[in-house]
């Protein structure tokens, strides 16, 4: 295995504790010797040892010495006393000869000097290594350093011609159940799930995962700058997640959850809350459920409402960056490009 592809390993092993970690990154690590892998690890839980402590922890398990081997790690190696002791400590103890960081830390306590303490120490470090994957990875923990907001992403299932309801608002179900089970995946990942008044209104969503393994217990936010919604819904009192009303500034609100330790906020539509957060350049990522259905009926619900497009100029641009099968649907997985 070249270094290469045990970066790959590592981010594969990252991903796996999506939801159990947050607010700090998601880290794979991988030891090499000779190109076979003797030793690998992932930072599983929030406090617990990170994926440097778990692979090395791994090598002495399977009774390998660890002095001159290669770790390949998905982010820079921590140099802060935090919930764990820094991680260069750990290299460095277990005399490992090299590593290969996929990319900096851009947490201002690391920020470089967990590379500069593995040089001083004698130890080759190589960054860059599948950098562009690695970011894309924590995407949600790189932007909450940058700018201080949650991670936005907007999930809505339509039909082919591109509608969310009918003209009477209804809309259950447009997706199959393979959809609808992989969005309660998303919501057992999310810090909040977000849902505008009039969605919350016509299908009173419980917004909460179910039948899946719950990872994070997310905040259920209604937005209602109107006062539609009646403060003794059954949500208020359902012994569920917290559920509350937010009635003001959407970019301030993010910003209180985030201080409130929020990493990646779920946003459930309809059309003028997904409109809104895209006008205000909130949104990061988009997923579309799209079923084999054609709604044909100009008066149905459309997926978003920002205003007048009168040119294709005008138009939201989206990056594709997946699309996953699901018996019969499809999910389209876009990013939200920073310029658009």
């Amino acid at each position: 295995m070249n270094q290469a592809q045990a970066m790959q390993r590592a981010l594969e092993l990252a991903a796996r504790a999506r939801g159990w970690v947050e607010p700090n990154p998601l880290v794979g690590c991988v030891m090499l010797r000779d190109g076979m892998v003797v030793g690998e690890g992932y930072h599983q839980r929030f406090g617990e040892a990170h994926a440097e402590v778990k692979a090395l922890e791994d090598c002495r398990q399977r009774g390998v010495d660890t002095v001159g081997l290669t770790a390949v790690v998905t982010l820079e190696p921590c140099a802060h006393q935090g919930k764990t002791p820094p991680c260069v400590e750990a290299l460095i103890a277990a005399k490992v000869g090299r590593v290969v960081v996929a990319m900096i830390d851009p947490d201002p306590r690391v920020a470089g000097r967990g590379v500069q303490c593995l040089r001083d120490a004698g130890i080759a470090v190589e960054v860059g290594e599948g950098e562009v994957n690695a970011r894309e990875l924590n995407a949600p923990f790189i932007k909450r350093l940058a700018t201080g907001l949650p991670y936005v992403t907007l999930k809505w299932a339509q039909t082919l011609d591109g509608y969310t309801a009918t003209s009477t608002g209804h809309s259950q179900w447009i997706s199959g159940a393979a959809s609808r089970h992989r969005v309660h995946e998303l919501r057992a990942c999310a810090d909040v799930i977000m849902v505008g008044s009039g969605t919350f209104l016509a299908d009173a969503p419980r917004l909460t995962a179910r039948d899946v393994p719950v990872r994070r217990m997310a905040k259920r936010v209604i937005v209602d700058r109107r006062g539609r919604v009646p403060r003794d819904s059954p949500i208020f009192s359902d012994g569920g997640p917290p559920a509350s009303i937010l009635e003001g500034s959407l970019e301030a609100s993010l910003r209180q959850f985030v201080d409130e330790g929020a990493t990646h906020v779920l946003v459930e539509g309809g059309a003028e809350l997904n409109g809104a957060l895209l006008k205000a350049k909130l949104v990061d990522r988009v997923l579309v459920f799209l079923a084999p259905k054609l709604c044909g009926d100009p008066a149905a619900h459309p997926a978003v409402v920002t205003g007048s497009c009168l040119t294709m100029d005008d138009a939201a641009r989206l990056t594709l960056q997946g699309v996953e099968p699901l018996q019969g649907d499809v999910m389209l997985d876009y990013r939200v490009p920073a310029e658009s």
